[in-house]
């Protein structure tokens, strides 16, 4: 009998292990906010036509307080949109770019640009940018990781080169999507 109820503890044990590690595997709903400086990056993407930019923020949300470096590829050959049309109007694709969030216990995610589009008013210098970005792992907590995250950002020029060109711009948005594989605290 004694074999019977020990043998029983073990199952349930095992079950409700599973079932925890399962639930970790679930997408989690995410939301980042944050603000910071968005400009010309040193860093070159070697993509032709294009200019390279560089973001550096940091916020909060639902996976804690962070910080992100985000280098992208922004092609120099104005397109068309339905959504941002109009003669005071520059829209503008992102075809290339990556980062690296960093969150207060140290775990770091990393995501990979799958699609940006900026849409700049001439008039204003306000700029609204979405970005999708496909995370690609990590380490700590994020070591398996994967899912989608969508960038919403406005960037308004604070910062000007002598021909006039904005080089340096104040920026505040967010991060929403979900992710899979995140560990919980007492698993890392």
């Amino acid at each position: 009998m004694k074999c019977k109820f020990l043998g029983s503890i073990w199952i349930l044990t095992l079950i409700l292990t599973l079932g925890a590690a399962a639930a970790h595997a679930l997408d989690q709903p995410v939301k980042l906010t944050f603000s910071g400086v968005s400009d010309t990056s040193p860093d070159n993407l070697q993509q032709p036509a294009t200019s390279n930019d560089g973001d550096n923020f940091a916020g909060d949300g639902t996976l804690g307080a962070f910080t992100v470096r985000l280098v992208r590829a922004i092609s120099n050959n104005p397109g068309s949109s339905s959504t941002c049309a109009g003669a005071d109007q520059l829209f503008l694709t992102e075809l290339a770019g990556g980062g690296v969030f960093r969150f207060q216990d140290g775990s770091l995610l990393n995501v990979s640009l799958t699609q940006g589009e900026d849409c700049i008013n001439l008039t204003t210098g306000l700029a609204h940018c979405t970005l999708t970005f496909q995370i690609t792992g990590g380490t700590g907590r994020f070591a398996h990781a994967s899912g989608v995250l969508t960038m919403t950002e406005t960037v308004n020029a604070v910062l000007f080169d002598a021909l006039g060109n904005p080089v340096m711009f104040d920026a505040t948005g967010e991060f929403t999507g979900k992710v899979s594989g995140v560990a919980g605290e007492e698993d890392h």
